[in-house]
This record gives structure tokens, C-alpha cells and sequence, in this order.
């Protein structure tokens, strides 16, 4: 998303129309991307909670899994001078909303609910631009989970995995049983999910953190990166051939209903099991994918404010931010997601195991430093580095681009301005 000189220039002549399209008293239109089964049962809690509160709420969903379609749709909405109330953006991008002048301060929602002494500082820092609260975050999700059905994993006669070979093994026996092995979504976020898990299983959280968020470029084309994506070509071969442009909810139901073993994808899979009436340890494993169950990649959802001229629309803002801070909703969006609460204080009773393992292990790599930002969901690199790493990732897995290739193109792409 480089937004670039064209919104500061047509905000500027078209902000003063933004009233025109006013928004009648105590209404939030709220554009976001969660549409699947498990999260759009979570986006209607937050409808009743915003309704009780005598806030009427108006859906500007936008199908797409990773929000590029959202994100279109915002830009547009932006340099209209109409920009909704509310949207869902994350990491980096809140930060270059934030330079084109365009998002709200909702300082006096964080300072009456102590945000700040309940929030984990790589949280709060995130919701913040130039120190000021501009966003509020509604949930922590793990990316590096593989999700296996263990009744697939039984017919195979595979165990589960931990480490590289014995994925690997796993992969080979599930496959022989005439079963899929790893369910997959042909879509370039959902190639570069498993392509930044790949890498923080091969290569570690401090390999990880030199090459895809600090964009070292030694670290980009070195004999770890050319072992990445050696893993990653080798995991091709296990994909089935449907998989090209398969939404990531259907890769997941391949695995709930029994036609493939293995998932690589976050914790928002778990949503899609739940809805299912699913137990984790009976029906689905969440594991951490092989050589990462010391480290934790996270994608951290939150909902941005954008400046408004209705004062009925600007205290609407407030009252969501806020709603989205309760510990009520942390609690019911959070089992419905798959994800686990930004408060640290919600009581785990309600939380299956797959959930407290979440909340543990996040704990444990924030102590020993192997917790990381996810670049797949843009929480470590600009969207412009992204996106170009997004296509180079893409293209080894839709070609016969060699690993040696793949690491000097992704050593330009960090480059991208």
C-alpha cells in the first residue's frame, strides 16, 4: 500500500466534502475482512455490544483472506473524502495511514481504559502513531501452527511431526494412504505463510528476524535462505493440483472433513474448527510447525480510526474502541477467532488448549526474545517490501525458479522503494 503524494493531494481538496457524506448520530461503518465462518461470527458480537451501547453499526465487508481487496477499497473510500469510521489495518500500514494525516486520536478511549499498563508493549507501539493511540487492537494470532487431522495421521500410520524429516515422512505416508497432504491455498499470502514459517523452522527466530525484518541481504541470499526454499520446493510437491487461487477457509475444511492431513496456516484456522463443533486433541492438532515450537510469529488484528467531521460519529469511534477493549468482547471474539485476547487479564477458563498453548508460548518467546513479527501479514516489513516479497514467493512456488534465484530476487525485492 504506498499510498504516496496522490491521497495527500486529493485529501486535501476533498477532506472538507467528507461531512457532505455525513453519517447520521451514534453510527460506526466499519470496513474490515473478516468474512469466513469463525470470524464473521466474531464481527457480529462486536455488532451487539456496539448496538447495545445505542451505536448502530454499518458492515463494509470486503471478502479476500490477507485484505488486499479491502485495502483497495479503503484507498478508494480515502481519496473520495469519504473514509469510513473504522477499518481493519495493521502493523507498518497503520503507521503509513498515519503519515497521510488521515487517522483519528483516540487517546481519551486508551487513557480511560489503562491501555497502556494492560497492553504488551509490541502491542501498544503498534497502535500507536508519533504516541498517540490511532488504533484499536482486538486479538494476538500464532501464524506458525500446522493443523493435522489425527484421523488421517492414524489411516497413514504417521506420527506427528516435530522436525523437518519427520514432516516429511508424515507427508509421504499421508499420501500413499490416498489422502492430501498439506492442504493448501494457492494465493500468494497464503504461499508466503508458509514460506515465513519454512524459514523460522529452518533457520531459527534469529535468522528469521535478519531476513524478513531487518532485510539483511547476506542474510537474504546465504546458505540458510537456499535451504528455506530447498524446504519450501519440496513441500510443493505434497500441494494437490486444485490448489491454485483455493481460499484458505477451503484448504481448511480439507482438513476438517478428512481429505487432507496437514495445514500450514495461523491460529484463525482454529475459528473454522470451532464452528465445525470440533474438539482440539480429538477431531484436530494444533502443533507448532516443525523446528519453530520455540518461537512465535504473530499477526496482531486491529481496528484503525479515520478522522471524521460528525462529532455524533467522532464519540461513536471512542465507544468502539473501547467496546473492542472490553474484556467481554476480548473473551467471545477470541473464542469464536481462533485467537487469543491483546488483555492479558481475561481468565483462561473459557480457552481450549490449543489457546492456552497460544498465550504460553507467547509468554515464553517474549521472555526469551524469539518472538517476531509476521511478514506474510504484515506486521514486519512496509507494504511495499511485502508486496514485492509476496511476488517473488509466489513465482517460486508457481515455477521452476531455483532456490538460488529465489534468494537474489528476494535480496532486490527488500530493496523495493
Amino acid at each position: 500500500m504506498k499510498l504516496g503524494q496522490i491521497i495527500k493531494s486529493v485529501f486535501a481538496t476533498t477532506a472538507l466534502l467528507s461531512s457532505a457524506a455525513a453519517v447520521h448520530a451514534a453510527e460506526v461503518e466499519v470496513l474490515h475482512y473478516w468474512t469466513s465462518g469463525g470470524e464473521a461470527k466474531s464481527v457480529a458480537e462486536l455488532k451487539k455490544i456496539m448496538e447495545a451501547k445505542g451505536v448502530t453499526w454499518k458492515d463494509f465487508a470486503v471478502a479476500g483472506g490477507a485484505g488486499e481487496n479491502a485495502t483497495t477499497a479503503l484507498k478508494a473510500r480515502v481519496i473520495a473524502g469519504s473514509p469510513p469510521t473504522a477499518a481493519q489495518i495493521k502493523g507498518p500500514s497503520i503507521q503509513e495511514w498515519g503519515q497521510e494525516g488521515v487517522l483519528a486520536n483516540i487517546d481519551a478511549a486508551a487513557t480511560a481504559g489503562k491501555w497502556d499498563a494492560l497492553l504488551p508493549k509490541v502491542v501498544s507501539n503498534t497502535m500507536k502513531y508519533q504516541g498517540h493511540y490511532v488504533a484499536a487492537p482486538v486479538n494476538v494470532h500464532r501464524v506458525n501452527w500446522l493443523w493435522i487431522n489425527p484421523e488421517v495421521l492414524k489411516k497413514a500410520g504417521a506420527k506427528t511431526p516435530t522436525t523437518w524429516p519427520e514432516f516429511f515422512d508424515a507427508a509421504d505416508k499421508i499420501q500413499k494412504a490416498g489422502f492430501v497432504a498439506i492442504a493448501h491455498g494457492g494465493q500468494p499470502w497464503q504461499d508466503a505463510t508458509v514460506f515465513e514459517t519454512v524459514a523460522l523452522g529452518v533457520g531459527g527466530a534469529d535468522f528469521y528476524n535478519k531476513a524478513l525484518v531487518k532485510l539483511d541481504p547476506a542474510t537474504l541470499t546465504g546458505p540458510t535462505m537456499i535451504k528455506t526454499f530447498d524446504t519450501l520446493g519440496k513441500i510443493k510437491g505434497y500441494i494437490d493440483k486444485n490448489a491454485a487461487g483455493r481460499d484458505w477457509n477451503l484448504a481448511t475444511a480439507m482438513v476438517i472433513n478428512g481429505k487432507a492431513g496437514m495445514q500450514f496456516m495461523g491460529d484463525w484456522a482454529k475459528g473454522e474448527f470451532t464452528a465445525a463443533g470440533k474438539q482440539p486433541g480429538k477431531d484436530f492438532l494444533c502443533v507448532a510447525a516443525p523446528g519453530t515450537d520455540k518461537s512465535y510469529t504473530y499477526n496482531i488484528d486491529s481496528i484503525a480510526m479515520f478522522k471524521v467531521k460528525n462529532p455524533d460519529s467522532q464519540k461513536a469511534q471512542l465507544t468502539l474502541a473501547t467496546a473492542i477493549m472490553s474484556p467481554e468482547f476480548q473473551e467471545i471474539f477470541n473464542l469464536n477467532k481462533g485467537s487469543i485476547p491483546v488483555r492479558p487479564d481475561i481468565p483462561r477458563t473459557k480457552f481450549d488448549s490449543c489457546a492456552t498453548k497460544s498465550m504460553d508460548d507467547m509468554a515464553a518467546s517474549s521472555k526469551a526474545g524469539t518472538l517476531e513479527p509476521s511478514m506474510a501479514h504484515g506486521m514486519a516489513v512496509n507494504s511495499a517490501v511485502q508486496g514485492a516479497i509476496l511476488d517473488v514467493v509466489s513465482k517460486f512456488m508457481n515455477s521452476n525458479m531455483t532456490s538460488q534465484a529465489a534468494a537474489q530476487a528476494l535480496a532486490k525485492a527488500a530493496k523495493t522503494q
